[in-house]
């Protein structure tokens, strides 16, 4: 018989192979006693800010975090945890100040908010007494909003099309290159474009459309990449398919490419409303603000929901200040409905999974 050779790095039978695990609750136990040395602490030092006490309990926690992994667990899993534990803090720290925003938003705007609000407008109120409402706000920006995307959608719809599907040589990267630069321009540039052509140039008056054309400006670049991108995701067999079968290629693109991608086309579409609904400095530059209610937004001056808490806020009393709290949580509102109507776009149309 040969003599076995003994490994003696290799362990022997009855050993165990896993290093030791801190316990499951271990973080919560920490989160624990973080905050109350944080809020311990803080008072101690004389921070009156809940926000000052939080920042060093997440800062103790992840200190603790580590060291405790690095006894218990062994350098490597400390590691691990130092950085799951400055994942979590980031995470809380962007979220925060979201949900503290909403929380003022709602707490103070819920006091004047009803039927009566949505239902009137400022027409004959005096500014420093309680009344009024924001129904010329809510009619200026559905009217500019939708005049915006009446303009920008079908123009960034044709020219995704045209950079995905026809687009080759200097004049498809010269479009590239000018919608990327649009992505990035001001708010102001675009109301101070229309400003100086539409009104100063042309002689046209301020209106509702004025502003719904610096929206527009605005939203263009938004659709044309979201809807890029979709198209892009279009696999190249459905379109060879169809281009082998005889049909022309418009006809495809029509027919077999933009009903693959229209989920998420109307999702970037709705996004793209989304982001233009609270633009202010455009609206405050061309459409120049009303009391009362003007459904015309191609004559004359309307209001808009960002006009009218700028307009309130300047005011600076007790009354105005309810009443562009109110209207402030009318555009979250709004905002949030876009959003969620757009999630559920894109679920409703996106691509269904297998057995």
């Amino acid at each position: 018989m040969s003599n076995a050779v003994v490994d003696k790095n290799v362990p022997r039978h009855g050993s165990s192979l896993q290093q030791p695990r801190l316990p499951g609750w271990a973080p919560y136990a920490l989160i624990v006693v973080s905050l109350a040395l944080g809020a311990g602490l803080g008072t101690a030092l004389g921070m009156g800010n809940p926000f000052q006490m939080g920042l060093f309990a997440a800062l103790v926690f992840i200190i603790a975090s580590y060291a405790l992994g690095a006894v218990v667990e062994g350098g490597r899993q400390a590691r691990n945890r130092l950085a799951t534990s400055l994942v979590w803090v980031c995470f809380l720290l962007a979220v925060v100040p979201l949900l503290s925003l909403i929380w003022e938003t709602v707490d103070r705007g819920r006091t004047v908010l009803d039927g009566y609000f949505l239902a009137h407008s400022m027409e004959g109120v005096q500014t420093i007494l309680p009344g009024g409402g924001a129904y010329h706000a809510v009619i200026g920006t559905l009217e500019q909003v939708g005049l915006a995307a009446l303009i920008a959608v079908p123009i960034g719809l044709l020219t995704a099309i045209y950079l995905v599907e026809y687009g080759r040589g200097r004049l498809a990267k010269a479009v590239t290159f000018f919608v990327d630069v649009m992505t990035g321009i001001p708010s102001i540039v675009a109301g101070l474009f229309i400003l100086s052509f539409w009104i100063i140039i042309l002689g046209f008056s301020y209106s509702g459309f004025a502003g719904a054309m610096a929206l527009a400006i605005l939203m263009m670049p938004i659709v044309v990449r979201s809807t890029e991108e979709m198209l892009k995701l279009v696999p190249d067999e459905l379109r060879e398919a169809s281009l082998a079968l005889g049909v022309p290629k418009w006809r495809t693109i029509l027919k077999v490419v933009l009903p693959t991608a229209i989920g998420g086309i109307t999702t970037g579409v709705m996004l793209a409303v989304a982001r233009i609904a609270g633009e202010s400095a455009p609206i405050v530059l061309l459409v120049f603000g009303a009391t009362g209610i003007n459904n015309n937004p191609f004559e004359g001056a309307q209001s808009s929901l960002p006009y009218y808490i700028y307009e309130q806020w300047q005011l600076g009393n007790e009354a105005s200040f309810n009443r562009a709290w109110a209207a402030a949580l009318v555009l979250i509102a709004f905002v949030m409905i876009l959003n969620l109507v757009a999630r559920g776009i894109a679920r409703w149309k996106a691509p269904k999974s297998g057995r």
